[in-house]
């Protein structure tokens, strides 16, 4: 069990790594486009924190 949330883990911060570089490398985003992302980062953070939760338990 641990390793499949160690493997689910390192997938949702890639994830995060890559809509964070995405916003970061452009300059003309669209605010809908920073809403969906930031929506997406959202939901990545509260699936990260479930996870290291659980992790630790």
């Amino acid at each position: 069990m641990d390793t499949r949330i160690i493997v689910t883990l390192e997938y949702y911060f890639q994830k995060r790594k890559e809509i964070l570089n995405f916003i970061n490398s452009n300059n003309n985003l669209t605010a809908d486009q920073i809403i969906e992302n930031g929506e997406e980062l959202g939901i990545l953070e509260y699936k990260i924190t479930a996870l290291q939760v659980a992790q630790e338990n």
